[in-house]
């Protein structure tokens, strides 16, 4: 791709008091994103732009972003970092189906944010000695489930997390509330070290972005997108990791986590999340896997398989065949393969499911039993 096609995208993800919706809806009404940084006529569009007025059309026209975003790309560059695009084939399908998904993430490190199993572990910064027990036994046992862990890079349970996935050789991946140029807090130093050899560091923040409270709480929406799941290990009446599971609630993701004495204050959250429905309770990580149905699969019998295909409908059928081809598959595109209106598919997949067809995963995306 041009440098000028990269420059346009971190130019969108830098422009001032823009967030991620805006910045979408900018695409699409402008043309595209070059359209938005080259086009003379440019200001007309932008004044048609639901949620754009007078002073972020100022934001958008100056400049000076642009200059930002060829010194950010110098520096994307020279650190070797991977940028992932909302409309690139290889951004994260769990995180597009968040409609407040970045636009651009910044990558340290070669790990698969696509990996089959996903799993965000978070929890409180101060964590008892039976807090961090169990975060320690619940990375261990989801070890034989071919897990990635997920979390924050924070003190207590998120730390916990990371360095035992490391000990046991499984992958991690740290978002960040802060640009790639820097690691916060600096006594994990080492373990993101390590962690970029065996997994990734994830930020939408380029280079140089000032630490502002508000960054977490986004920081917090990267962990529960990336993610199948979200466990609570041990939290209080409040904090980051309550947040995060709103968020994986919101985007229709599992919420699991471990109950506690009714007297801990560092239980009151996971308790006060299980009382409202908010979350699974759970004891181990097999109470994870059997959730998640991740237990071993049982081969089935090629003729009965087979037998099962054939009394399928044409347009069942046209599906089961681009699901077949192409393995796991988005409904989105599901419906270009089939040029199927979305509806039509969703209830044929449906109707598949109930059958033992296909199986639905995180995310609208469906997979062949």
């Amino acid at each position: 791709m041009e440098d000028q096609q990269l420059i346009h995208r971190i130019a969108l993800s830098m422009l001032k008091g823009i967030g991620p919706v805006n910045a979408r809806n900018l695409v699409a009404y402008c043309g595209g994103v070059d359209a938005l940084f080259t086009d003379p006529r440019i200001k007309r569009s932008l004044e048609k732009v639901p949620g754009i007025g007078p002073k972020l059309i100022t934001n958008i026209l100056d400049k000076k972003v642009l200059d930002a975003a060829r010194k950010e790309l110098d520096y994307v560059r020279k650190s070797k970092l991977r940028m992932l695009f909302y409309l690139d084939a290889d951004y994260p399908q769990r995180l597009k189906q968040a409609e407040d998904a970045p636009v651009l993430m910044y990558v340290r490190g070669a790990a698969d944010l696509e990996a089959p199993r996903m799993v965000a572990i978070v929890g409180t910064r101060q964590p008892t000695d039976e807090g961090r027990r169990l975060c320690e036994q619940l990375v261990v046992g989801l070890k034989s489930a071919g897990v990635t862990i997920v979390s924050g890079l924070a003190y207590g349970v998120d730390i916990v997390a990371h360095r035992t996935a490391l000990r046991e050789g499984m992958p991690t991946i740290g978002c960040v509330a802060h640009g790639l140029d820097r690691l916060y807090p600096a006594e994990h130093a080492n373990t993101a070290r390590e962690m970029v050899r065996e997994g990734a560091l994830v930020s939408e923040l380029p280079s140089s972005s000032p630490f502002a409270p508000g960054n977490f709480p986004a920081r917090n929406r990267l962990i529960a997108g990336l993610s199948d799941c979200t466990i609570v290990v041990e939290s209080g009446p409040k904090g980051g990791s309550l947040i995060t599971a709103d968020i994986a609630n919101s985007y229709d993701r599992e919420v699991f986590a471990f109950p506690g004495r009714p007297t801990d204050a560092r239980s009151e959250g996971c308790n006060k999340l299980i009382q409202q429905n908010k979350a699974a309770l759970i004891t181990s990580a097999e109470d994870v896997i059997t959730f998640m149905e991740w237990q071993p699969k049982k081969k089935k019998k090629a003729a009965a398989q087979a037998a099962l295909f054939t009394e399928l409908q044409p347009e069942e059928q046209l599906l089961v065949d681009i699901l077949r081809e192409r393995g796991k598959v988005d409904i989105d595109e599901l419906c270009v393969q089939s040029r199927m209106a979305q509806g039509k598919a969703a209830g044929l997949l449906l109707n598949l499911e109930f059958n033992g067809v296909v199986r639905a995963l995180p995310g609208k995306v469906y997979m062949l039993n």
